[in-house]
This record gives structure tokens, C-alpha cells and sequence, in this order.
């Protein structure tokens, strides 16, 4: 499901920083109905993220008001998707949902969706 196609020889040469769980199914269902092209995109930040150690704002931001749950941010044209998680011991992004942003102003369904899988993944790990 997961692949990335970048190939220079730099990306080839880097180490993982931080390592990814897809939790339950939600996020690999939502991968599977996107294009190439935004899959290639969601690719691109998932490597930043697993390669990078500081990474840009851009890309990852605490949720507010929230114990522990952050939003990935991808850009597609002039379409953007968030992708849901939350760290565990440090250097393990656990992914949980993810959906594409129509609105101003993020979901608070779609939030409080992933607090559940979030609680979900810690109670049941």
C-alpha cells in the first residue's frame, strides 16, 4: 500500500528518524481512493515526516486543545488533506484517519474522530 518513489540518491542514503503504524483501516481506505498524484504527495510529507527531524509546521501541527494529536498537512494542486495521528514513545507516528478539507475550518467531527482512535490505539496496545 505504502510506497514511496522518490529515487535520487539522496533520499536513498537517509535514515529512518521516526517510524509509521497505520492504525485500523481508516487511513489505508482513504490512500486507496486517491490519485497518483495526491498519493505521491501524501508520500512525499509521510517521508519528510519519517526522514526529517525537525519538520516544518507546514507539514505537522498540534492539534489545539487536544492531549497528544496532531494534523498532516498535504497540498495537491489547490486541494488539501489532512491525515490524523499521534506520537508513541517519542519517535512512533501512529496514523489514524484522514480526510480532504473542504471547509475553512477543520471538522470538528472529523477531530473528535480521531481522539476516539486515538484513545481507541492506546487502550488497546
Amino acid at each position: 500500500m505504502f510506497h514511496f518513489k522518490l529515487t535520487s540518491l539522496f533520499t536513498l542514503i537517509m535514515e529512518n528518524i521516526r517510524e509509521l503504524i497505520f492504525y485500523s483501516h481508516y487511513f489505508e481506505e482513504f490512500f486507496g481512493k486517491q490519485t497518483e498524484k495526491v498519493k505521491e504527495k501524501i508520500d512525499y510529507v509521510l517521508f519528510i515526516l519519517t526522514h526529517i527531524d525537525v519538520i516544518p509546521e507546514k507539514f505537522l501541527k498540534h492539534i489545539t486543545n487536544t492531549k497528544g494529536l496532531y494534523e498532516i498537512r498535504v497540498e495537491s494542486g489547490s486541494n488539501i488533506f489532512k491525515i490524523f495521528g499521534c506520537f508513541d514513545k517519542g519517535k512512533i507516528m501512529v496514523l489514524l484517519n484522514a480526510f480532504q478539507k473542504k471547509t475553512q475550518k477543520t471538522p470538528v467531527n472529523e477531530i473528535d474522530f480521531a481522539i476516539k482512535l486515538m484513545n481507541q490505539y492506546f487502550l488497546n496496545k
